[in-house]
């Protein structure tokens, strides 16, 4: 009988050898970390801006159309204006980007999302209104601009009236 005076391999040597030959391995395949486009800066300006018509031109240099294409799902009445639920899904080819713009409010620019190709285009998110006002979903689909309204009632209070 043979005795082994040495440390037996433990499970855990095992693994610790395996998954540093497996690191190993992926040093070798072509790959690298996800980064942002050169030409992607955060637009400051745009969430700057007051006028709804001055922050949309800011952030896309032109006006929209509007467009059935696009459901905007807001409250009618919205009984707490600090969270306001909002979703848009639209059925448009090719978007790149929506954007959510809240025209009385101290900044008309509330969120702006963009889209890597293939992405399904729907986003949801609780705004912040300030007032009764008109929340309007930009699009922007195959270079062009499209556009969705509805008018969100904020009550006072949280009263329903």
């Amino acid at each position: 009988m043979t005795t082994h005076t040495g440390p037996h391999p433990t499970r855990r040597l095992i693994l610790q050898g395996a998954t540093c030959v497996a690191l190993i391995g992926l040093g070798s395949l072509p790959f690298a970390p996800a980064r942002a486009a050169a030409n992607d800066k955060y637009p400051d300006e745009a969430f700057k801006l007051k006028n709804e018509a001055d922050a949309i031109k800011a952030l896309y240099g032109r006006t929209a159309e509007p467009s059935d294409k696009i459901k905007l799902d807001a409250p009618e009445i919205a009984e707490n204006g600090g969270v306001v639920p909002i979703s848009v899904a639209t059925t448009l080819d090719k978007v790149t980007s929506i954007s959510f713009f809240v025209a009385e409010n101290p900044n008309a620019l509330a969120a702006s999302y963009k889209f890597p190709d293939g992405t399904i285009p729907a986003v949801a998110n609780r705004l912040k209104m300030a007032k009764t006002s008109n929340v309007t979903a930009i699009v922007e689909a195959d270079g062009k601009l499209y556009s969705a309204t509805k008018e969100v009632k904020v009550t006072v209070g949280g009263c329903g009236g």
